[in-house]
């Protein structure tokens, strides 16, 4: 142990210039925020290690400046693959400015890559972005033009189109945990998750690489049941010790343990949404839930389905699940995204991704940027931003219902809703709904293809993916069709012949009665 206990300034020593460095967590949630932090010290001070690979899922940071942002040094990062970028705005500004390569890869793939490079395989064979950006007859999953070596193929096996994601050596794997003993045994039992710490470790060393681990704690010996060593020590060549202000569970909570250990369903308290256009969107986002159905629910907007169907005493009939690993229970919002309140299991990212790719889940509900004439939706990449795909691309692609759910308009607007309408007081200043995206996410063409339910639900108006295209099945009560609807699209949708009112229920304060309606199957 006295070989593997090092402070973090010793412990990025290790890493060399040209290295692959993978870092540990998920968004705001269980970052090894010491280690990163020196890094970035270590680089100013000293102009090395240069030149590194970073590979990520789910970007950790705060959006600002904790977490990988600290790595966002020219002459540092040399290439970046990521599954989400959006909480680390400041390697994303390095890539719009065409400073480092950059890739953008379904987070669950990357995910998987760890496990079959940790088994010496060529790479991950997957359906999984076929006719989205990854797709290398789109772009690759390139993320600027100083990008152009070719990461992912189009390949056919048995007949049927493949993505193949290449294999690379991670030189190493920088991870978390919360207690360690003097064998360098790792447990996991204050943490969000295991997510893919022990993927990470086994790519690592089976690479010829190594791997450095931060805890809160080092115990002389793991007295406890062996289930609970999720890192064995074999795998950790570096122990450091982090500063408790540098070990929080999430960026936005010291400490909740309702996030690891059940603590009684009394503790999950929803705070009631007020009634206004994100409530109406959950409402008719919620009246599509069926009974005993395996969820996931997006980060945004879709967050607030988890309060109405709790409202409506219907969010029992949901399970749902988290890109992190986690079954039951709520999920967290903001930045401790990726924690679940009161799971009922949590297992490791590349086994719930692998129910995910399989088709496990009933129901999907995501966010949207931007939906175009082909019913494609993008939320990677637009304007001046970099937000990257995370778990969407599989979810999306393997969902048996996907409705999307945000805003029909993009900026500041004024909406009243009461008495069983809206009203449009002031007008937003972009259009969501627009001739062509700028970043295939979503492929609507396909899922019609595949034969997946698709809605496109805002507070104005349903559409959904039919034979014809994009079509308008419903309109909020109150407004005009093409004032308020037409006349803010970039495209001409589909009108169903039978274009119906969305339910007046959702506008009133009201509960709505879903419950009786849920169970019945109706």
């Amino acid at each position: 142990m006295k070989n593997k206990l090092m402070t973090a300034w010793e412990a990025v020593q290790l890493i060399k210039d040209g290295h692959t460095i993978s870092s540990g967590g998920f968004a705001g949630s269980g970052h090894p925020e010491e280690i990163t932090l020196t890094l970035e010290k270590y680089f100013l001070k000293t102009g090395h290690p240069k030149d590194l690979t970073l590979v990520c899922t789910a970007g950790q940071g705060d959006g600002k400046n904790l977490g990988l942002n600290h790595l966002a040094h020219q002459g540092l990062i040399k290439r970046v693959i990521g599954g989400h970028w959006n909480l680390m705005p400041k390697l994303g500004k390095m890539v719009l400015e065409n400073k480092i390569e950059a890739y953008n890869f379904p987070l669950g793939m990357i995910s998987h890559l760890y496990r079959d490079i940790a088994a010496g395989k060529p790479g991950t064979v997957s359906h999984v972005g076929l006719h989205t950006f990854v797709d290398p007859r789109v772009d690759g999953g390139k993320l600027n033009s100083r990008t152009t070596e070719d990461l992912v193929e189009l390949i056919h096996l048995s007949g049927k189109e493949w993505l193949f994601y290449k294999a690379f050596p991670i030189h190493v794997a920088i991870l978390r945990g919360t207690t360690a003993d003097a064998k360098g045994n790792i447990t996991l039992e204050k943490e969000i998750g295991t997510l893919e710490m022990l993927s990470m470790a086994q790519a690592a060393k089976n690479s010829g690489g190594i791997v450095i681990a931060q805890v809160s704690r080092v115990i002389d010996r793991i007295n406890t049941s062996p289930w609970l060593v999720k890192i064995p020590g074999m795998m950790v060549d570096a122990i450091v010790v982090a500063s408790p202000e540098n070990h929080h569970q999430t960026y936005a909570e010291v400490y909740n343990p309702a996030y690891c250990k059940h603590q009684g369903d009394q503790l999950i308290h929803l705070e009631r949404m007020a009634l206004d256009h994100r409530k109406v969107i959950c409402r008719r986002a919620s009246m599509e839930v069926v009974s005993q159905s395996i969820v996931n629910l997006g980060i945004g907007i879709p967050e607030g389905i988890a309060s109405v169907t709790d409202e409506e005493g219907i969010r029992d009939q949901m399970i749902l699940t988290l890109e992190a690993g986690a079954i039951g229970g709520v999920p967290a919002p903001g930045l401790s995204f990726g924690a679940t309140v009161n799971p009922e299991a949590i297992i490791d990212q590349g086994a719930i991704f692998d129910f995910y790719d399989g088709g496990g889940i009933d129901m999907a509900f995501l966010g949207m940027a931007q939906v175009d004439r082909h019913g494609n939706v993008n939320v990677s990449k637009f304007g001046s931003r970099v937000a990257g795909a995370g778990g969407f691309i599989n979810i999306t692609q393997n969902s048996k219902v996907v409705a999307f759910c945000g805003t029909f308009m993009a900026g500041m607007q004024k909406i009243e809703v009461g008495d069983g309408k809206i009203s449009i007081i002031e007008e937003a200043s972009h259009q969501k709904f627009i001739d062509q995206v700028e970043h295939i996410t979503f492929n609507g063409g396909y899922a019609k293809k595949c034969g997946h339910r698709v809605l496109y639900i805002t507070e104005r108006a349903v559409f959904e993916m039919r034979a014809e295209g994009v079509t308008l099945i419903e309109i909020a009560p109150g407004l005009d069709l093409q004032k308020d609807i037409l006349d803010h699209m970039g495209f001409k949708p589909a009108i169903a012949p039978d274009l119906k009112l969305m339910d007046e229920r959702i506008f009133y304060e009201k509960l709505m009665g879903l419950a009786t309606q849920v169970k019945s199957g109706s």
